[in-house]
């Protein structure tokens, strides 16, 4: 009886303490993404023509490895919950946990920009507009957009929440330029931007984009397209790519398809910074995902991206990511097709590898994971390139340097990513979910 009383004790004790600390966290979360929403309000009815890189030079985290263990502790504090099953449905992925269970969630749909983390974590897109329903899926006039068409909504100066009001497939006839604060939210549809031009983020913050397919991107320009309620204007051709930002900060793309565009699914070039690339399923393409402009290209410097719980699927080659300058973080991703290599960079591009999969091709010549482009070794020695925690199967081997090289930076177990040998599990639902109104997702 006794032991069953201290057994009973010290569960309720470990319930406190976990709760504790998830008001604890709730409320430092809400608090600094308050403070960070104050900062960048200002913002808020700027149009693209009137921003510069300029303003974003300030956006970079000081300490990219605070912003790390942000995401650690987000996983390991999602992985106890799931260990005691009933504080939540429990996927062990911090940012599903975060909303998916609520059998609400079309009533609460802004509680998605509460769940962010890594280097994305502020982008709070829409959450403080009101709601605009997509009901037409046309784009006739890039220039002059019909109300109720996505490309009407995403160029308003104030936040918008944007959902659709049933399945349907935009072929952009130019690209689809996005303005600040603005949420794209395909839950409870399904929705597809194919077949035609797609995404363009520049000189503008605070996006979230979530729930889309986004395929068969093509490249468009020489036209006059509308980028706010009060500026077009002319728009040269455009490569192609499923996402483009250019110029962007605070940015997160979640649980969406991307495949077999022109140019890159996700391009982050021109000092854009802040972003979170999570929950997301690639497949079909060439070269995948392009973080940094040029070697030449400094202010490149400041970019911060994380990468989270993605799955790289089928018939996909190269660049996941290919990383020039910044500071980037790859985290339980399931790598399971490439032709030529995984995570590539050049120009000293800091890269944290950490709990992901990767599972090398046949091929005994593709084996590697990390690829230095035209880089002596003389030269990439010195670059910080670490793996901690990967699963390496198939004969996948991932090739350090410099600080990664050395064991001062391994970290004690409490800190790290969730397990590689989970990581299959975590991004079984990589890309948009199926939504039903009543039901978690």
């Amino acid at each position: 009886m006794a032991n069953t009383l201290i057994s009973l004790r010290s569960v309720i004790l470990v319930l406190l303490v976990v709760t504790v600390m998830a008001i604890v966290r709730s409320y430092s979360a809400s608090i600094s993404r308050t403070l960070e929403t104050e900062k960048m309000q200002s913002l808020e009815n700027s149009t693209m023509a009137n921003r510069s890189v300029g303003n974003l030079s300030k956006l970079d985290v000081a300490d990219p490895e605070e912003v790390v263990s942000m995401v650690h502790m987000s996983i390991n504090n999602s992985t106890l919950r799931r260990k005691l099953g009933f504080f939540s449905c429990g996927t062990g992925n911090p940012i599903d946990d975060c909303w998916r269970c609520d059998p609400n969630w079309q009533y609460n749909r802004r509680h998605l920009a509460d769940c962010g983390i890594g280097f994305g974590r502020n982008a709070i897109g829409g959450r403080n507009g009101i709601t605009y329903v997509v009901t037409d899926p046309r784009d006739d006039d890039p220039v002059n957009p019909k109300p109720g068409t996505l490309r009407h909504a995403v160029i308003q100066e104030k936040p918008l929440w944007i959902i659709f009001k049933h399945d349907m497939t935009i072929q952009l006839t130019q690209e689809l330029i996005m303005n600040s604060f603005k949420t794209i939210d395909g839950r409870g549809a399904n929705v597809h931007i194919a077949n035609g031009a797609c995404i363009t983020i520049q000189y503008v913050t605070n996006i979230i984009i979530h729930g889309i397919h986004i395929h068969d991107c093509k490249p468009t320009g020489n036209a006059m397209v509308r980028s706010s309620t009060t500026h077009y204007g002319w728009r040269t051709m455009a490569d192609g790519d499923g996402i483009s930002i250019f110029g962007g900060s605070h940015i997160w793309v979640d649980h969406n398809s991307l495949s077999n565009c022109a140019d890159g699914l996700i391009d982050a070039i021109m000092g854009s910074t802040a972003i979170t690339i999570s929950n997301n399923h690639f497949t079909q393409h060439n070269e995948v995902m392009l973080l940094g402009h040029s070697d030449s290209y400094v202010l490149d410097k400041q970019m911060q991206v994380t990468i989270a719980f993605n799955h790289f699927g089928t018939n996909l080659i190269q660049r996941m990511p290919r990383c020039r300058h910044g500071y980037f973080h790859v985290v339980n991703n399931d790598y399971t097709h490439w032709e030529m290599y995984a995570i590539g960079g050049s120009a000293n591009p800091t890269i944290n590898s950490q709990g992901n999969r990767y599972l090398a091709p046949t091929n005994v010549f593709a084996k590697e994971v990390t690829k230095r482009v035209n880089t002596a070794q003389n030269e990439w020695k010195d670059w910080n390139w670490r793996s901690e925690g990967d699963l390496l199967l198939n004969g996948a081997y991932f090739i350090p340097s410099g600080a990664g090289a050395s064991a001062n930076y391994a970290r004690a177990s409490s800190l790290g990513a969730k397990s590689s040998s989970m990581v299959a599990a975590i991004t079984a639902d990589a890309g948009p979910l199926s939504c039903q109104t009543g039901r978690g997702c």
